[in-house]
């Protein structure tokens, strides 16, 4: 999996498209006025899948610090490994909001905070947490089902671009729907906003290590 700098420019590039494509999307649907969520879906669907499907064979295309972490968790990757993955992970992240805020409409990416991830008014932070790991891990068994095991069908990204899509739909407002550490850290870098920004690590990183663990123990062949 892990292929040096190859894989390294694989996770970085995948994790910059989703995070620009996805909180492009965002800052365009609050300056045209839309605020259409199914678009916000599809574009990060759709970038988790095109992505996955051009750069899987270099990478493993995680795109995700909680994907890894997974891997980590069930001795499928070495610790330096990730450590190099969730470095590249977090930059192409950084490098997408901070790309988005300088060629963006700047008041309405200020108003949308460039896509960081927030917890809407009345979601306590417990619940906040328990959303995010359910998401995350519908996302990572997905990542597990469709790309890890080998009798999974073969249908590139869009298996795991479908289930972010879904994921969106029903907590994207009320969590923003991050499921991935480096999206909420690099929109938070570029915006300054951290409002309970750890949740965005704990349950996704939690949930990653939980799905990876029960999928290899109930489900593997091996």
């Amino acid at each position: 999996m892990d292929q040096g700098p190859k894989s390294y420019w694989a996770e970085f590039l995948g994790t910059f498209t989703l995070c620009f494509i996805g909180q492009g999307a965002i800052v365009m649907q609050h300056a045209t006025n839309w605020n259409d969520l199914l678009v916000i879906a599809i574009a990060h669907g759709l970038a988790l899948a095109t992505m996955i499907s051009a750069l899987g064979a270099w990478s493993g295309a995680h795109f995700n610090p909680a994907v890894t972490f997974g891997f980590v968790i069930t001795r499928r990757m070495s610790l330096t490994s990730a450590i190099t993955y969730w470095v590249s992970q977090l930059a192409g992240a950084i490098a997408a909001s901070f790309l988005l805020r300088s060629v963006m409409p700047g008041e309405a990416g200020e108003a949308v905070h460039y896509g960081v991830p927030l917890l809407a008014s009345g979601v306590s932070v417990s619940q906040g947490l328990l959303l995010e790991f359910v998401m995350t891990f519908f996302l990572v068994t997905a990542v597990w089902g469709t790309a890890v095991d080998e009798r999974g069908p073969k249908i590139g990204g869009f298996g795991i671009g479908l289930t972010v899509c879904m994921d969106i739909l029903v907590g994207g407002p009320l969590t923003g729907a991050a499921m991935n550490p480096a999206r909420a850290f690099g929109a938070a870098c570029a915006s300054g906003v951290w409002t309970d920004h750890w949740v965005y690590w704990v349950a996704p990183l939690l949930a990653g290590a939980a799905a990876a663990r029960l999928y290899k123990s109930l489900m593997s062949s091996r």
